[in-house]
């Protein structure tokens, strides 16, 4: 996969957020709305860094507006194929083992939820928190733990890049 170009400066200076989907949002132009072999031949071809970033991505920015949004989506990964592993090995590439662990715990909680009510992970829709307060209860202080931690991911993130900038960027003026 091509490397983004991109000012030194800006390397420098970008939040690490911003740094994080600066690095990928070239992959996603090509993959959103794709098929899901147009987006699995895709990202086969990034390296191990922008695979992981890429994985976070997909994750982290369907998750992080409400908790209805990390609900649905941490359930919905789990019924794509590859996705969730992709996701959960991103983060252990990182070193984030705090987000793992909720990310984790999460799946657990659902999974025992699931189990208890004879739902599916495709059953899973943002609406379900109104109807639920239990539901509501819990992922509400799963999705504000992983709002505080996420700040930490993407430092994480931020300082892979700064530190392996040739797996990700390609310094504008350098050749």
């Amino acid at each position: 996969m091509d490397l983004v170009a991109m000012k030194q400066k800006d390397l420098d200076t970008l939040s690490d957020e911003r740094l994080g989907w600066a690095c990928t949002e070239p992959t996603f132009q090509l993959i959103r709305g794709k098929s899901p072999s147009i987006k699995s031949e895709v990202i086969s071809k990034l390296t191990d860094g922008q695979r992981a970033l890429c994985m976070f991505r997909v994750m982290y920015d369907h998750s992080c507006n409400s908790e209805g949004e990390y609900y649905a989506w941490i359930s919905y990964l789990q019924d794509l194929p590859g996705y969730w592993t992709g996701v959960m090995g991103g983060i252990r590439f990182f070193g984030d083992e705090e987000m793992f662990f909720l990310l984790q715990e999460t799946k657990s909680f659902l999974e025992e939820r699931n189990d208890r009510l004879g739902k599916e992970w495709g059953d899973a829709a943002i609406t379900d928190l109104d109807h639920d307060p239990e539901l509501f209860s819990e992922m509400s202080g799963l999705f504000e733990r992983f709002q505080n931690i996420a700040a930490d991911s993407h430092r994480l993130i931020g300082e892979y890049i700064r530190s392996h900038p040739g797996e990700f960027v390609e310094i504008e003026g350098s050749s």
